[in-house]
């Protein structure tokens, strides 16, 4: 079997590029371990940036984005029991929109049969080859029988833990990581949400977030310990936590109800150099993680395999391949800038182990000073919207 692209993991990354692939009449393979309802079924990232809408736009997905998105022009933060408004809208004049990870993919998984978006579903025990060579492939068995696929190109969308990274030798590639010392406790429920935008909370007891899914299904976080346990926390005790951290005038709206999902996630910054290989290129998780504080998880992946995409196209047009020689240096432009702003919005609103009387007073300083600084929100507003792709 042979294609031109071989795209690892059927994720956000992986199949966006994909779909750019079959809009450009580059043929490709997407290879992926697990189930469409396995990776459909993921609980994960819900605000998209400008540049993802409009991608989705671009490529005919936009119908239920349009139709059950959530546009926000705006987002708050709360501290000491006060709260104000971000309005990115007027600042910068973009919005982001609330659509859950899981409603992207299915509109992608949708769309591929009509398009012609090929995917091999529980392609187990991965192995790349020939990456530095001329003729790469990726070998793997599906339901026990062994395959190869032949390729010009592999494209390593499969995530943090896949082998596309894994594949690079270690006296090439550079890791930069931070693990936080702390984790997020997140539910899911059936309620509506305190506020029409999301709001981030710093507490002296730690972040909470306030966040949706839809008008009548609510997304909730509170910072909470590594050594902590699910098991601990009763819904009771977490709708407690978020009402106090939340302070009274953000949560005065609030509504309870059972949650009917949580989970813990640890927090980390992590980028892998380079993001080029030989024939094999990494997008998304694969290459790097953002700490989800500033929402830039799958938006990264997006524009990890817009910038792709456009290298793929000049190549197969017109055998330029200065587009894929500069893919790594352009998409770790933009990576390592969301990074920083997923990093500092960390450190901004959440209460570290270490942190003395003097840190959080500087911390509410600058909350303050951000309250009373359009030049600050400017900042935040432009980085929360999404950064243009360079």
């Amino acid at each position: 079997m042979r294609t031109k692209v071989a795209i690892i993991g059927a994720g956000p990354a992986g199949l966006f590029l994909a779909h750019l692939m079959a809009r450009a009449g580059i043929d490709a393979v997407v290879l992926e371990r697990r189930t469409r309802d396995y990776v459909e079924g993921r609980v994960r990232a819900g605000v998209l940036e400008q540049g993802t809408v409009a991608l989705m736009e671009q490529l005919g997905l936009d119908a239920r984005l349009k139709a059950e998105g959530l546009p926000h022009t705006g987002t708050n933060l709360a501290y000491d029991g006060e709260i104000f408004r971000i309005d990115m809208a007027a600042l910068t004049g973009a919005a982001v929109t609330v659509y859950g990870q899981q409603e992207v993919m299915r509109d992608l998984f949708d769309a591929a049969g009509p398009r012609g978006v090929q995917i091999v579903f529980e392609a187990e025990d991965l192995r790349l080859d020939g990456l530095t060579g001329n003729s790469p492939s990726v070998a793997y068995r599906k339901d026990g029988v062994a395959h190869t696929l032949a390729c010009d190109f592999v494209a390593a969308c499969d995530g943090f833990h896949g082998v596309g990274r894994a594949s690079i030798p270690d006296d090439v590639l550079k890791v930069y990581e931070r693990v936080y010392p702390f984790g997020w406790l997140g539910i899911l429920a059936e309620v509506p949400p305190v506020n029409h935008e999301l709001i981030y909370a710093n507490h002296a007891r730690g972040f909470a977030l306030a966040s949706m899914r839809s008008p009548t299904r609510s997304r909730y976080y509170v910072q909470v310990g590594l050594d902590e346990r699910i098991e601990d926390w009763s819904d009771e005790r977490f709708w407690d936590e978020v009402e106090t951290r939340l302070g009274p005038t953000a949560s005065a709206g609030l509504v309870r109800g059972p949650s009917f999902e949580k989970s813990i996630a640890p927090l980390r910054s992590f980028v892998a150099e380079p993001m080029r290989h030989g024939r094999l290129f990494l997008a998304g998780d694969a290459a790097h993680i953002v700490p989800p504080t500033g929402a830039k998880g799958m938006n990264l992946a997006v524009s990890d395999v817009a910038m792709l995409a456009e290298a793929l196209a000049l190549f197969y047009a017109d055998r330029d391949a200065s587009g894929l020689d500069g893919y790594s240096a352009r998409a770790l432009a933009r990576v390592w800038k969301a990074e920083r702003f997923s990093w500092w919005f960390t450190g901004l609103t959440h209460r570290f182990p270490d942190m003395d009387a003097f840190a959080r007073r500087m911390q509410v300083a600058e909350l303050a000073y951000i309250r009373g600084s359009r030049a600050a929100q400017t900042v935040i507003a432009e980085n929360y919207v999404g950064l243009p792709l360079r």
